[in-house]
């Protein structure tokens, strides 16, 4: 099959205008892939989960009744080892589960400003 002369520049600028298109959108449109855009849902709701479950941290804090202890445990650690005492004392668990939560035990230490 023969192609006219003149047809030539026209399909060469679309397949440019394609690629250009699909650049550009990928770069400076805000396209993203559907595995990007899982694991970006997957990223906002564990935040979302977090940030729903600080309050019961703090309320499961407030009504223990060895929350002097725990929290003379907790200021005594080294800064970095906070974290994981505040782990040891049950408030970073979450209602239903058995291990606490790394990233609600963060969030409720930066709450109880310890």
């Amino acid at each position: 099959m023969n192609t006219p002369e003149w047809l030539k520049p026209g399909i060469y600028g679309a397949i440019v205008g394609a690629i250009s298109f699909g650049v550009i959108g990928f770069t400076w449109g805000g396209w993203v892939t559907g595995g990007t855009a899982e694991k970006m849902a997957s990223t906002m709701a564990h935040d979302k989960l977090v940030t729903a479950m600080v309050p019961v941290c703090l309320d499961i804090a407030r009504t223990d009744t060895e929350r002097v202890a725990k929290l003379a445990t907790i200021r005594a650690a080294s800064t970095y080892q906070r974290r994981g005492a505040l782990m040891e004392t049950g408030w970073a668990t979450v209602p239903g589960t058995e291990d606490p939560d790394r990233d609600i035990a963060e969030a409720c230490l930066e709450e109880l400003k310890l």
